[in-house]
């Protein structure tokens, strides 16, 4: 193991311990613990709702349930895993919960003409990377819930194959199959980019 890796590796850890411990804070009633874990942990949670729900506020509502649940829990937490991957498998029940919800209650069809939107991009490659981010997000929603959980949670979190199975409650080699049929399904999707 490189010297890098192994540094990594111990600032993971101590970082989790750091988690850990102020989970334990949490669940003794510390108000700054939880300050400190909501800013560490805020905005990997809202750009992991983002990604499958393209909402912005919808992602910051569900990011703060997740903070709820934790508050809620802390008492009675246990480390059985990494944190990141106890606070994603919340996030992920709740995200589950909301693609539920949205199935029971569709949206409200509206006139596209209600909506006006003047985009001022002066840069030919500008206009062409969000292009290229759009398209990449309606691909996204084109993948599986499974497939689209597992590639975000490896890509955009960083997680192992391990850390996601545990999130998901699926078997590493269910989380390798998911997310390799996820990049391929994309690069068919996105052959023409």
């Amino acid at each position: 193991m490189s010297e890098d890796t192994s540094k990594t590796r111990q600032n993971d850890n101590g970082d989790d311990a750091t988690d850990v411990q102020l989970m334990r804070l949490v669940g003794e009633g510390d108000q700054q613990a939880l300050r400190i874990l909501v800013t560490k942990w805020q905005t990997p949670l809202i750009n992991f709702f983002y990604r499958s729900l393209r909402s912005v506020q919808t992602a910051e509502d569900l990011t703060q349930t997740v903070f709820i649940r934790l508050y809620r829990n802390a008492s009675t937490y246990e480390p059985r895993a990494r944190f990141s991957s106890y606070i994603f498998h919340i996030a992920r029940n709740i995200l589950l919960n909301e693609h539920r919800r949205l199935r029971r209650k569709p949206a409200e069809p509206c006139d596209p003409t209600d909506f006006t939107t003047e985009i001022s991009i002066d840069n030919q490659s500008e206009r062409r990377c969000a292009e290229i981010e759009e398209s990449f997000a309606s691909a996204l929603l084109q993948l599986s819930e499974n497939q689209r959980t597992a590639l975000l949670l490896h890509k955009q979190q960083e997680l192992s194959y391990e850390e996601i199975a545990n999130v998901m409650d699926a078997t590493v080699s269910l989380v390798k199959a998911w997310i390799f049929r996820g990049r391929q399904k994309l690069r068919e999707i996105l052959k023409d980019l």
